[in-house]
């Protein structure tokens, strides 16, 4: 592959549930680069009881980014597109109008609702059909809730649109549902790659307002006439519907993730899996706990939602709290110096999964398993690493088991990757190589998929191995120890306790929100869904 003569610059909008940005991406023939053109806040707002998410707000920041790049840059960009987070979606009128602000996935319309749509279709059931896991924010709950409470705005809606397809409308006009996103609806037949009509019927959700599916790297327009003269453009560029789900875009951007490998997604939560040809949807998978999602290249990834550096993120706000702030490299070199394995926890047990003091539900999950308290910093630090690193090899057997494969390499992008001891630590506990990076994997994917949208990457192949070209990469071989396999019979025991057999009750759990990946520096510590 030639360089070319002239770079050409693509703009990624990457949106997350704590934080949006528009990244520059240039591409000169043989490898990209990444640079933050805008960052602006993102939250739920709070309106009598309700959670919204304000769209038009982040539009305008969208519109404050374009408008930087054409104050920095000649000439228009060779395109635009939009990754965010799952489930979450607007509905639009006849005119093509906003009806209301998209509910935010915390809202509680949906608590007790699955249970409701179970009692006209089984949650096994829903699952073989749809591969996805039920948790009770998805899509397909949200939309139960409003069919339960005759609302009207269901029934004056003319379209649906999940949050990236949503932007994209805004940036060209052109309403459609990408692959990816659409999968975390858990309304989608993955076979057909299509809606899934039937299953909707008895619940008599609308699907006269659910748009046409289109696939990953799909050019869908240029940005419209109206938006170019806000943003003071003389020419218009195209609007690309890349795998707008953010996972998705992340791994996508992973390069050498073959038969033999599994990605962890790590930040705030880890979202572990592997690329397939075709789902396993099958009733173990469900027990399992583990979701069917679209990948960039029309893949299927097989994942689980782990909990991931939240634990340590709310121990350091705690101590924080009680007056002893400590960076990220004093709590490593602490958990370093602390003893191996003295205390165990299962990271995804129900009590660390809300905000609160994280310190005393470590001393309280300690105390009911019958283990010693940790007193120190380090000894607090080093469980909570210990038990990330196990929960990573659970899932790896549980993949390896589940879809014949050996896994020898564990790919982590996303801001854990930077995380050198929990990287090292993770090697040690699945016996495999760990190799780490991108650390920007969504605004990267987004980026690389719009030049294979665009021409000037032939597939998703291609553009990983150009993705390789461009970053640096660190290795961590397995250190052999069995006093790992003593802790992972422990943590076994903790998890089976926990779980029992994995059924996927409907349970409220980390899934397919990412906000920024957490990078390992205290900052950066917002809990996400």
């Amino acid at each position: 592959m030639q360089p070319m003569r002239h770079t050409l610059n693509f703009i990624a909008v990457d949106l997350g549930a704590s934080s949006g940005r528009l990244m520059v991406g240039r591409w000169d023939g043989r490898s990209f680069a990444l640079e933050e053109l805008h960052r602006f806040p993102n939250a739920a707002v709070a309106v009598h009881g309700s959670l919204y998410w304000d769209v038009l707000r982040l539009w305008s920041e969208v519109q404050n980014g374009l408008m930087k790049f054409r104050a920095r840059f000649d000439g228009p960009p060779a395109g635009i597109a939009v990754d965010a987070w799952g489930v979450d979606f607007a509905l639009l009128d006849r005119h093509g109008r906003l009806i209301d602000n998209p509910a935010h996935y915390r809202d509680p319309r949906t608590d007790g609702i699955p249970q409701r749509l179970f009692q006209r279709v089984s949650e096994a059931d829903l699952y073989a059909a749809t591969g996805v896991q039920s948790f009770q924010y998805n899509t397909l709950f949200q939309l139960y809730s409003m069919v339960l409470a005759d609302d009207p705005r269901l029934e004056s809606a003319e379209a649906l649109l999940m949050v990236p397809d949503l932007f994209n409308y805004f940036l060209c006009g052109e309403k459609a549902a990408e692959y990816t996103e659409a999968c975390t609806a858990q309304m989608l037949d993955p076979a057909a790659r299509d809606w899934h009509r039937e299953l909707l019927r008895p619940l008599t959700i609308p699907d006269r307002i659910l748009p046409p599916v289109v696939a990953p790297a799909t050019v869908l327009s240029q940005v419209s006439g109206d938006l170019l003269n806000v943003c003071g453009f003389a020419h218009t560029f195209p609007v690309v519907a890349v795998a707008s789900h953010d996972t998705a875009s992340a791994v996508a951007a992973i390069p050498n993730l073959d038969e033999h490998s599994a990605f962890i997604s790590s930040g705030t939560w880890s979202l572990m899996g592997v690329e397939l040809d075709a789902p396993i949807a099958s009733e173990r998978a469900r027990q399992l706990h583990f979701t069917n999602e679209g990948g960039g290249g029309g893949a299927s990834l097989l994942l689980r939602n782990l909990t991931g550096l939240w634990l340590l993120q709310e121990c350091l706000r705690q101590r924080e709290k009680e007056g002893h702030a400590y960076t990220w490299d004093e709590l490593i070199a602490a958990a370093a110096a602390a003893q191996p394995f003295r205390s165990l926890i299962y990271p995804d047990a129900a009590c660390f999964q809300a905000p609160g003091d994280m310190l005393q539900a470590i001393r309280n999950y300690c105390k009911s398993t019958a283990q010693p308290v940790p007193q120190s910093v380090g000894e607090f630090a080093r469980c909570c690493f210990e038990g990330l690193a196990l929960s990573y090899r659970s899932t790896r057997d549980a993949l390896q088991s589940l879809t014949g494969r050996e896994i020898r390499t564990l790919r982590i992008v996303g801001g854990g990757c930077l995380n050198a001891f929990l990287c090292q630590m993770t090697a040690d506990a699945c016996g495999c190589t760990v190799v780490s990076g991108p650390v920007e994997a969504s605004a990267l994917g987004n980026v690389m998929l719009q030049a294979v949208a665009t021409g000037q990457l032939p597939d998703l192949r291609a553009g990983r191995a150009a993705i390789g070209e461009s970053i640096e990469y660190a290795h961590y071989a397995p250190h052999p120890s069995g006093a790992w396999a003593d802790a992972l019979a422990r943590y076994t025991a903790l998890e089976a306790a926990a779980t029992g057999p994995r059924n996927g009750a409907a349970k409220t759990a980390p899934s397919q929100f990412r906000g920024r990946p957490s990078t390992g520096r205290p900052q950066t510590a917002v809990p996400r869904r």
